[in-house]
């Protein structure tokens, strides 16, 4: 070939590509001569050729410059032209190609990414094998992670919240009275207490695969969602397991772990607790509406009825509440949607749901269709009531039945019952109880006008007590005008002083004991008793100086005397036991209780059911006999029922039976004592026949029934009482006027002089018509019984100073005279005087003041007349006692009532 045709060599500054072909090859290695270099310069030695920058040149030469190279191919002229190189070729056309991405021989990958053997976009699509393989595993790693966690999750306690429940009360005909106690309406009741019917119900409106599931039903919720596309009836896609759960066991918070903790839990307890378990525990928590939680809180705010009492019209009602109460109430629910959930609204949405559930069930084969015919009339509930307060006098039964049941049934505290579900049967008589709050209204709106005189009427308060003599069940109280006002239950001790009312057990005492007395100077021994019959003679004179048993006059601790003053202040002279208990005189039973002795008539009091506690007065000084002790309505109403049962003694009790989930933990047991004789009891309730027919008692006189009873005034005319009883039914009823606010410091017992326009306030006066009007309703429709006839007892004995006599006249001897027949509210002929001064040789001995003569009166601060015991009531009751048998810090005594109901038992202080 010519010369002047060879071409020319480029030159070796052809850029970056070119200057690294132009570099030396390692010395180590040799690569093979370059067919282009050889064709464009075959003159040219081997040792001229530029060799490739080895393996990593290659590769990216092949990606960088081979497809440039290839554009500069031989009909371009340009370097490194020889017939165009593209990427594949990498290093060249026939040179090993040694990386990934030059689809010659190399190692592939477990996970075969980016692709080996493909180029461009290809490389970076992962093939059906990568695909398929990463999604068994990630299928696999949550297979893995769910067992793990299902093997780790525990079933948790049902909470605290789903497990509050509040505690029924009952009347003692088994109607409700209120439900209360606990912060949530809920009564939990067994499975065998749900009707089947209800069960039915539920399953076929929210979950039909619930006794097959496992706690989960897919299909269910395909079904749901199915039957929402296209606008028909729903079942919750949740199943009743998962509603179980969400509503016991776990918090209300909508979040992904909460849902998903959810899921494992209802797995466990799908596959743990039996389906009877879970269908008992979704029907005890759920939420029915109108407060009411739990199917037997449903049962009882919508019907009115027990849960057994359900027939399957009303079950298919209250299963459509769970759908949403306030939706489906018929009652409607503005409060929470004034548009939607209007009482129309609602009662079309209730009707068409209570329909279709019933059309399920007959489907579902849990209904008959026979049976589903008989209910084609919407079962409309009752009309919403206001939520149940402890107002007016529900809220004084409440706190006697609960102190009762926290007294007397083992196992439950104040915590325990605070958590409810506990019902508690008590024995109060609703319609005596109302008639009992009306006697005492009515009284009240007649004669008490705090606005009017509101020096004398204002604080005016009342308490009362009725107990069924035969079984000591207490069948109506009068705690207060209301217990959302007034605290304190009156029925319960109140530190008022029961006075005359607690002469009949010095009388019982001394025909039980016997009198003792010195006989011709020589002093019997304590063993040597003479039985005392109500013929006995003793002096009614006022003023009568009282002696010990022995006959010597009683002193004091500063050697002061006793001298007893009457009611009225009028000599009686010697009179009988039967005639002095008839009018009411003081100084005869004074005395009558010196000689038998004040611990026996303590003994007697608490043998026919007062309590030996605070509210006992101290028993070692006369003023004991004549009513210083204070027990409450209630004690005093059963201690009476012990004569009218010829001796036989029952506690007063206000609960018949507790029980837990329908299951009875407690009933109660008569447990009837003998407090003394028959003889004993008979005499005295002959003898307060006698006040009542003819004494001071004739008020609560009842036509055509036999009444024994008694009338007592306290000290300064700061109490009054009256007791009675006919054979069927003790009552006892307190007056009294006291602040109830306990943050004033003068809040203790004020007079009653003036109180209601009278001048003084008797037992026979506001008390005893109390008494009449309330009695007069309890004992109409009951059978007309006598007491029993008293039998002779004891002998006619004398004492006082009384001397024998053919017939003692109970003639008077100062004035004023009382009458043949004596009136019913004996009236003072006198304003009560002022207290004397004591003078330096006759001082005040907490409880005693002295007479002109500088003798001492031993009687309290307040004496009805100069030279007069003070502390003399106006019924015949002395407060001369020592300041432990008269309370002295009233105030603290009332405020610690109702806050200790506990040491009341059941209120039966």
């Amino acid at each position: 070939m010519s010369e002047h045709r060879r071409k020319t060599p480029q030159p070796q500054d052809g850029g970056r590509a070119a200057a690294r072909r132009a570099a030396p090859q390692s010395a180590g290695r040799r690569a093979a001569p370059s067919p282009r270099v050889m064709r464009e310069s075959p003159s040219e030695p081997y040792a001229e050729e530029r060799p490739p920058g080895g393996r990593a040149e290659a590769r990216r030469a092949a990606q960088r410059g081979g497809r440039r190279r290839g554009a500069e191919g031989p009909s371009s002229g340009g370097p490194g032209g020889g017939g165009g190189g593209g990427r594949r070729r990498g290093g060249g056309s026939e040179g090993p190609g040694r990386g990934r991405g030059d689809g010659g021989p190399g190692k592939k990958r477990i996970i075969d990414y980016p692709r080996y053997g493909k180029y461009g976009f290809r490389r970076w699509v992962p093939s059906w094998k990568l695909v398929s393989g990463l999604c068994l595993s990630f299928l696999g790693l949550l297979m893995g992670v769910a067992g793990v966690s299902y093997a780790l999750v525990q079933m948790p306690e049902v909470s605290k919240a789903a497990k509050a429940q509040n505690n029924v009360y009952y009347w003692s005909d088994g109607s409700q009275m209120v439900a209360t106690g606990g912060e949530v309406n809920r009564q939990e009741i067994s499975y065998a207490q749900i009707p089947a019917a209800m069960r039915y119900a539920v399953i076929s409106a929210e979950n039909k695969s619930f006794e097959k599931d496992h706690g989960i039903d897919p299909m269910g919720i395909a079904r749901a969602l199915f039957n929402m596309a296209k606008g028909g009836e729903t079942q919750g896609g949740s199943t009743i397991t998962q509603q179980f759960v969400k509503n016991s066991m776990l918090t209300q918070e909508q979040t992904i772990s909460r849902k998903f903790k959810e899921l494992f839990i209802t797995l466990k307890v799908g596959s743990k607790m039996d389906k009877d378990d879970v269908m008992k525990g979704y029907l005890n928590v759920s939420y029915y509406g109108r407060g009411a939680s739990g199917l037997q809180a449903a049962a009882r705010t919508y019907y009115g009825k027990d849960a057994t009492e359900l027939n399957p019209s009303e079950c298919a009602f209250l299963a459509t509440l769970l759908k949403g109460a306030s939706y489906y109430d018929p009652a409607g629910a503005p409060e929470v949607d004034p548009v939607q959930a209007t009482a129309e609204k609602n009662l079309v949405r209730a009707k068409k749901r209570w329909g279709w559930i019933l059309d399920e069930e007959v489907k579902d084969g849990h209904l008959s269709a026979a049976e589903r015919a008989k209910y084609t009339e919407f079962p409309m509930p009752v009309a919403p009531k206001k939520s149940a307060q402890l107002s007016g006098q529900t809220g004084y039964l409440v706190d006697l039945a609960k102190s009762y049941v926290l007294d007397n049934v083992k196992g439950v505290d104040s915590d325990t019952l605070d958590q409810g579900g506990y019902e508690i049967h008590t024995t109060f008589d609703k319609k005596k109880v109302q008639q009992l709050n009306a006697a005492v209204k009515r009284v009240y709106d007649e004669n008490i006008d705090p606005k009017k005189r509101p020096g004398d009427d204002t604080y005016v308060q009342f308490g009362g007590a009725s107990v069924d003599t035969a079984t000591g069940a207490i069948i109506a109280i009068y705690g207060g005008q209301d217990a959302t006002k007034h605290f304190t239950n009156n029925a319960n001790p109140t530190g008022a002083q029961v006075g005359s009312t607690f002469k009949p057990f010095v009388l019982a005492a001394a025909m039980e004991y016997g009198k003792r007395d010195p006989d011709g100077g020589e002093v019997q021994s304590e063993s040597e008793r003479t039985p005392v019959s109500p013929k006995s003679i003793y002096n009614g004179d006022n003023k009568l100086k009282i002696s010990d048993w022995t006959g010597k006059p009683w002193e004091d601790e500063k050697g002061g005397q006793w001298l007893q003053t009457n009611d009225d202040h009028t000599s009686y002279g010697d009179v009988n036991l039967r005639y002095a208990m008839q009018e009411s005189i003081n100084s005869p039973y004074v005395q009558l209780g010196m000689d038998v002795g004040t611990d026996k008539v303590k003994d007697v009091a608490v043998a026919a059911g007062l309590r030996d506690d605070r509210y006992m007065a101290d028993s070692h000084v006369p003023s004991f006999s004549i009513g210083t002790s204070s027990p409450s309505a209630i004690r005093m109403a059963g201690a009476y029922a012990t004569f009218a049962t010829s001796g036989k003694q029952n506690d007063p009790f206000s609960v018949t039976e507790v029980k837990k989930e329908g299951a009875s933990i407690f009933e109660h047991e008569k447990k009837t004592k003998t407090a003394f004789d028959s003889a004993v009891a008979d005499n005295v309730t002959d003898v307060l026949k006698n006040v009542v027919e003819h004494g001071t008692g004739t008020s609560a006189q009842l036509p055509g029934r036999e009444v024994a009873g008694k009338t007592g005034t306290t000290d300064e005319n700061k109490s009054a009482w009256f007791v009675g009883y006919t054979p069927q039914i003790s009552t006892a009823v307190s007056m009294f006027r006291m602040d109830d606010n306990e943050k004033h410091a003068d809040r203790g017992f004020k007079e009653m002089y003036g109180t209601g326009g009278q001048e003084k306030i008797h037992g026979a006066s506001f008390p005893a018509q109390v008494w009449h009007d309330y009695m007069v309703g309890a004992v109409k429709g009951t059978k007309v019984e006598e007491f029993p006839a008293p039998g002779p007892i004891g002998e006619k004995v004398y004492g006082g100073g009384a001397s024998p006599s053919p017939s003692p006249s109970p003639t008077p001897s100062a004035s004023p005279t009382p009458s043949e027949e004596p009136s019913e509210e004996p009236t003072p002929t006198t304003a009560p005087p002022t207290t004397p001064t004591p003078t330096e040789t006759c001082k005040t001995w907490g409880w005693s003041t002295c007479l002109p003569d500088g003798t001492n009166a031993g009687a309290a601060a307040g004496a009805d007349t100069a030279g007069a015991a003070a502390g003399n009531d106006t019924d015949g009751t002395t407060s001369g006692t020592d300041p432990s048998a008269t309370p002295t810090d009233e105030a603290d005594d009332v405020g610690d009532i109702f806050g200790t109901s506990r040491g009341n038992g059941n209120g039966n202080g």
